[in-house]
């Protein structure tokens, strides 16, 4: 098993000596709660604004108690085995207590991603036939209290609702804090979450048992949706199965598969793959889980200071604003073991800051949503070399082969092609869209993940870029993520994301969005002359803009369709944009 010997670039699925699981959430933490009752299992700190509120320190027991609590009150809803719950929310400690309780009672989690408005949620709520609504009344500048009331019908109880336009939605319920007057107030309202766990106590813990006993790990527990960058929204389907297994090969390795006690913190939002994968990791191996609402580079810090973080998640861009904080020497972290990173392509100078800055190992995972979130990840003793090379080797139980886009022949080793995988990882398939499943899943069981890789003799694998973001300049191919990696090189620059822009000529040009590093200026000449010294001249970007930030998803993804959109409209190029090819 492992890699092919004819050459080529398949690796073949073995099992690493591991066994996959064959549980669902609700038993999991249930098997924790007996294992390590006393052990702390979520912890909410470093928030003194909330006066107390979210000091929160769950041990296991205590965990299990809230989910089942939760669960309950899920069930008194009327909420039968299947239907869909959808979480609009920043990280708050009821998040948890949903997917989890959501998973004991059988429901399906649809996770919304906290900053979309009211035409995004509308599409997530009808598309993902969601039957209860759990929300914030406010998420940064946006009063979503309205944005809900504007869709629905009033019931004759609180919480209690009817639509037009979302015709599966019957419940809605209010999520941390309420708006000033809420509760007073005489008129219509949301339950407070609260509220709806009280009402659980008409539901018996026996109602719960053979509840949660009904639930397979083959059923689905959670629907992601993709981020609709190219078209709308997919929701990934993805088992008790998938999503356990996923998080428990990224925990062997990097060597925390059985770690009670030992402290993680989670800067990644719940809504993601990566968040919601942590969360459900930190159970498998009896970890403490340290959140936070929202990612803050120096709350971050604090966190990982104050709580003796041995390890943590967090992409990029996310550790290159911890780094450049005016404060990171002063919260500079002691305790972690391991750096983990991935979500987008990790800058080799990043890599070796937080090796030099933080003290801690780094390890590189490569994967997305419809594989639950890893496909392959670097190990602790790779060396520095691979990792910076490399996003590691396939997971146990896991194929992986690299194919020509064209014509679905596997290319040889060292060549570029699509990465596909096949296994326990696959998702279960976009809900309520078989052609879409269809394209992205073939016949044989491979999912097409989109990204161009490289695979070496030893199975390791290399990400060029993606199939889409590829730039053809006058018929040669050129990856952004080779300008990428040299620019960020450069003493002054924080990090660039390079692009293609049309081109009437050439068809297309490349674009670098340069953030510079704090106080430093840095003009495009020089930018230019340190590329040309460096990489030939046709991979030079034609355009060079400096920023102070980038737009970002809320997963701490740059939107590279949003700076292009924005580039076009700068550089005067909107007809040219227009013009239409074979």
């Amino acid at each position: 098993m492992g890699m092919t010997n004819d050459g080529l670039s398949y690796w073949q699925a073995d099992t690493g000596g591991i066994e996959l699981l064959n549980t669902t959430l609700g038993d999991l933490l249930d098997s924790r709660a007996e294992e390590i009752p006393t052990i702390e299992a979520v912890v909410y700190s470093c928030y003194p604004e909330f006066r107390g509120a979210l000091d929160i320190r769950w041990t296991y027991a205590e965990y299990r108690a809230r989910v089942d609590a939760t669960a309950r009150g899920l069930m008194a809803l009327g909420l039968q085995k299947g239907d869909h719950i959808a979480v609009w929310a920043a990280n708050l400690p009821e998040w948890l207590l949903l997917m989890f309780g959501a998973a004991k009672a059988g429901l399906v989690t649809v996770t919304v991603n906290p900053v979309y408005r009211a035409n995004e949620l509308e599409y997530v709520l009808k598309q993902g036939d969601v039957k209860a609504l759990f929300f914030m009344a406010q998420v940064r500048d946006h009063n979503c209290l309205a944005t809900v009331r504007s869709m629905v019908t009033p019931g004759e109880k609180n919480g209690e609702v009817s639509s037009e336009i979302l015709p599966a939605l019957r419940y809605v319920c209010l999520m941390g804090m309420p708006p000033a007057g809420l509760l007073d107030a005489q008129e219509w309202r949301p339950t407070m979450f609260g509220e709806m766990v009280a009402g659980g106590s008409t539901v018996s813990a026996a109602q719960l048992r053979e509840r949660q006993a009904s639930v397979k790990p083959e059923d689905p527990t959670l629907i992601l949706y993709t981020s609709g960058t190219t078209g709308f929204p997919k929701g990934a389907m993805l088992t008790h199965h998938s999503v356990s297994n996923d998080m428990m090969m990224a925990l062997v390795r990097v060597d925390a598969v059985h770690a009670p006690g030992v402290h993680y913190c989670c800067p990644l939002p719940f809504f993601h793959i990566a968040g919601a994968g942590i969360a459900i990791g930190a159970v498998i191996s009896g970890m403490t889980l340290h959140p936070l609402i929202a990612f803050e580079p120096l709350r971050t810090l604090q966190i990982i200071q104050q709580e003796h973080c041995a390890y943590i998640f967090a992409v990029p861009t996310m550790l290159i604003a911890m780094m450049q904080h005016p404060e990171f020497e002063k919260n500079k972290p002691t305790t972690l073991k391991i750096v983990s990173s991935g979500g987008a392509p990790v800058p080799v100078a990043v890599m070796e800051q937080v090796k030099e800055r933080m003290g801690a190992d780094v390890a590189i995972v490569f994967g997305q949503t419809e594989s639950n979130g890893g496909i392959t990840y670097t190990q602790p003793g790779d060396s520095f070399q691979r990792k910076s090379e490399t996003v590691g080797f396939p997971y146990p139980h896991v194929d992986v082969k690299i194919i020509n886009p064209a014509t679905g022949e596997v290319v040889p080793v060292g060549a570029r092609g699509e990465l596909c995988c096949r296994g326990f990882l696959v998702m279960a398939g976009y809900y309520n869209m078989p052609e879409k499943t269809a394209e992205a899943i073939d016949a044989g069981g491979w999912l097409h993940t989109g990204d161009l890789a490289t695979m070496d003799k030893d199975g390791y694998v290399n990400i060029v870029g993606r199939l889409k973001e590829m730039v053809i300049r006058g018929g040669e191919n050129i990856f952004p993520r080779e300008v990428e990696e040299l620019m960020i090189r450069h003493p002054k620059v924080a990090d660039a994301q390079v692009l293609g822009v049309p081109d009437a000529f050439f068809g297309e040009e490349l674009l670098a969005v340069v953030l510079p590093k704090d106080g430093q200026e840095i003009s495009e000449q020089e930018l230019r002359d340190f590329c040309k010294e460096r990489i030939s001249h046709q991979k030079i970007p034609r355009y060079i803009q400096f920023v102070a930030s980038y737009p970002m998803t809320a997963s701490g993804k740059v939107q590279k369709f949003v700076l292009r959109e924005q580039a076009i409209k700068a550089l005067g190029l909107g007809e040219v944009a227009k013009t239409k090819t074979a």
